[in-house]
């Protein structure tokens, strides 16, 4: 398989409220993650949970990858259904990009756990959500050596920040590849070669995303192509 020539086709899971603005900050692509997705070279699909008496596999068989964003608000079932959803993508394999709530229901499905309220748990953390003024952006520092660093480059970036949740304790088999400069958790990825997990607490398909956040999509995209090609080359030695 020519791994340029297959376009991946990216689940995305969740309500994608930034597809309703107006316009991009960057004004590269249209704002949106099905927009960013296409973008980066994937064809998106927008996904729900499994209906009654279905699977996720039955789901997610035909996709090569996953952006989870999430809901705003999750029932006791849902969550259940979310835990489900993160362990077969590890259990298969699948790429995935957890953005916000994508990235906390990554981090507790694998023993993580939360600040619920950033403002009273950490009160000298920086401001990182501002009502009613949108689009907050502050500087993170990129871990060297991570997947992240990989796609964004070492060092200082700057990101928008809108959430009053973050990663409090980080789920083993995970490491933190960012953080606000105040030391709050804002990238985490698993720590297997095998397996393109990476959860971001930022929006990068919202109209406050850098140009430079398209790398996220396109490190899932091309994570995508390499699994497709591993599979066929599998299938061909078998």
């Amino acid at each position: 398989m020519s791994t340029s020539d297959f376009t991946p086709r990216l689940g995305i899971y969740g309500h994608d409220d930034s597809a309703d603005q107006q316009s991009r900050g960057c004004n590269l692509w249209p704002a949106g993650y099905g927009a960013s997705v296409t973008a980066a070279g994937g064809t998106p699909v927008s996904i729900g949970m499994p209906e009654s008496g279905h699977s996720w596999e039955e789901v997610l068989k035909d996709l090569d990858g996953l952006v989870f964003l999430g809901r705003p608000t999750v029932t006791p079932r849902q969550a259940a259904n979310e835990e489900r959803l993160c362990r077969w993508c590890r259990d298969h394999e699948l790429p995935f990009l957890g953005v916000d709530r994508g990235l906390h229901a990554l981090n507790v499905t694998f023993g993580g756990t939360l600040h619920v309220d950033l403002p009273r748990e950490l009160p000298n953390a920086l401001q990182h959500r501002h009502p009613p003024e949108p689009g907050v952006r502050h500087a993170i520092t990129v871990t060297s050596g991570t997947r992240l660093a990989h796609l964004y480059g070492e060092g200082e970036i700057v990101v928008n920040s809108e959430h009053t949740r973050a990663i409090n304790r980080v789920a083993r088999g995970f490491r933190v590849s960012g953080r606000a400069l105040d030391g709050v958790v804002e990238a985490i990825e698993a720590e297997t070669d095998g397996w393109f997990a990476l959860g971001v607490q930022w929006h990068p398909a919202s109209v406050t995303a850098s140009g430079l956040d398209i790398q996220l999509f396109r490190g899932l995209v091309e994570a995508c192509r390499e699994r497709a090609a591993q599979t066929t080359y599998q299938h061909a030695a078998a």
